[in-house]
């Protein structure tokens, strides 16, 4: 399964459900970083040397740092959805059909 790291802002009950699927997600609280006010390239970064794609609800700004380079473990860009549970679902398919490294996945909201 994918080895994910979620930024400060991505829904937690996301996070939980995708562990319960069998993905390892870090988050940046986990991680020590929580509060801090990371730049979002530092948060690029550090996943990026952990191996880690980047789970975020935070699109226009890791679509640039992709467009930027994609030199990285993968970005998911997802809209904010209230059915969590839904969102980890559409994630968790993603990432069976797709290899992360160097790409942008996004994933939208249910119709």
């Amino acid at each position: 399964m994918a080895k994910l790291y979620a930024d400060e802002n991505f829904p937690h009950p996301v996070v939980e459900k995708l562990r319960r699927l069998g993905h390892d997600v870090l988050t940046i609280q986990d991680d020590g970083y929580a509060n801090q006010r990371l730049p979002d390239d530092n948060v690029l970064l550090i996943a990026t040397q952990l191996g880690r794609a980047i789970l975020t609800t935070n699109r226009r700004h890791f679509m640039r740092l992709h467009l930027e380079s994609s030199e990285h473990a993968g970005i998911i860009v997802c809209t904010f959805d209230q059915d969590f549970a839904g969102q980890a679902r559409r994630i968790h398919d993603h990432l069976l059909s797709m290899q992360l490294s160097s790409q942008l996945i996004r994933v939208n909201t249910s119709a």
